[in-house]
């Protein structure tokens, strides 16, 4: 049975998921309407894989006999200034998101529900992953400056691998 803290916790979490994968739809549409076509897919893409971490919350939830929330999400915003903005408000998300897992492990410790904090290792080593690619965008962006964002923009799906087929 799932403790009633460490259940508000994740409860909590698949908001925040939630927020995420409309926060990465919303930066996939502004990169789309302004041209940039590679982005908007690397952005579709990320909004997935957001979806499917608050999936992974809501089952989880579930199947340990506490009960999901489906929650009503904030907009996200919708205008931004340029690439780099986007990419260093991805990278300030990501890293915002980790913190909350790291709460979330911290309520697990407090509570003893050490079954919980080991299933929560995957979502730690997903954000390593997430802050490091992220990183890694913003590193070659700097390098660009504001010029060729043509050949960054084709290049950023390589940088994250395959796009799952309804990102395309």
């Amino acid at each position: 049975m799932l403790n009633k803290k460490v259940e508000e916790a994740l409860v909590s979490q698949i908001e925040k998921e939630a927020y995420s994968s409309n926060l990465y739809l919303s930066m996939a549409v502004w990169a789309e309407t302004n041209g940039f076509e590679g982005t908007s897919k690397w952005f579709y893409a990320q909004a997935d894989e957001e979806r499917l971490h608050m999936l992974k919350f809501i089952k989880y939830v579930n199947e340990r006999g506490g009960k999901s929330v489906i929650p009503s999400i904030e907009q996200p915003p919708s205008e931004f200034s340029s690439m780099k903005e986007v990419f260093a408000m991805t990278l300030e998300h990501e890293q915002y998101i980790s913190s909350l897992i790291n709460d979330i492990i911290g309520v697990c410790v407090e509570e003893k529900d050490f079954t919980t904090q080991t299933w929560m290792q995957w979502f730690v080593n997903e954000q390593i992953e997430e802050e490091a690619s992220v990183a890694s965008i913003n590193d070659k962006l700097r390098i660009l400056g504001d010029h060729s964002l043509y050949m960054f923009d084709q290049d950023i799906m390589g940088m994250r691998g395959s796009v799952p087929a309804s990102a395309e």
